[in-house]
């Protein structure tokens, strides 16, 4: 994550970076993003950027939060109380709703596209109930498929919301 000197910038600075990150990351996977493009397009030095990021992984992943931050906010609710098989449908085209509306569209198909592998991946909590787990599996998984196949979009929706219903019946 960022370092508390990037934190601590003006709001037009960061704003700046972020931009560059954004173009960089939207045209141009991790394995091939070049610091040097990025720290151009900012218009600011090299050395900054490892003030800023520990590396250009650094970097993206805060990228990342930051399109999830604008994106997801609202979406599918807290299933550790209640299971609503619903409210995860409506949260998941919610969600691919505003990455199709938002300056983020690129960079996030190109995250399920080749960078989601090469970053660390998170346990999820074992205190999930196994139900709220596999809606979540799905959820993510037909996010995925819609965002690279976007002519299935109505076929994965459908059968996402199918099987959202069928774990409904399965709630504890």
């Amino acid at each position: 994550m960022p370092s508390t000197t990037f934190n601590h910038l003006p709001t037009d600075k960061k704003d700046r970076i972020t931009a560059a990150l954004l173009t960089e990351f939207s045209n141009y996977g991790l394995a091939e993003a070049q610091v040097a493009r990025i720290v151009a397009n900012a218009e600011i030095a090299r050395g900054a950027f490892y003030k800023y990021f520990a590396d250009l992984t650094d970097a993206y992943q805060y990228l990342y939060q930051q399109a999830l931050q604008t994106i997801h906010r609202d979406a599918g609710g807290d299933e550790r109380q209640t299971f609503d098989a619903e409210r995860v449908y409506q949260g998941v085209v919610a969600f691919v709703d505003r990455v199709n509306d938002s300056d983020y569209y690129e960079f996030i198909r190109r995250h399920y596209a080749e960078n989601e592998s090469l970053l660390p991946t998170h346990p999820v909590s074992t205190a999930l109930p196994a139900v709220a787990w596999a809606a979540m599996v799905l959820s993510h998984a037909a996010i995925k498929e819609i965002l690279l196949q976007p002519t299935h979009e109505a076929l994965v929706r459908e059968r996402l919301r199918t099987t959202l219903r069928a774990l409904q019946g399965k709630a504890v």
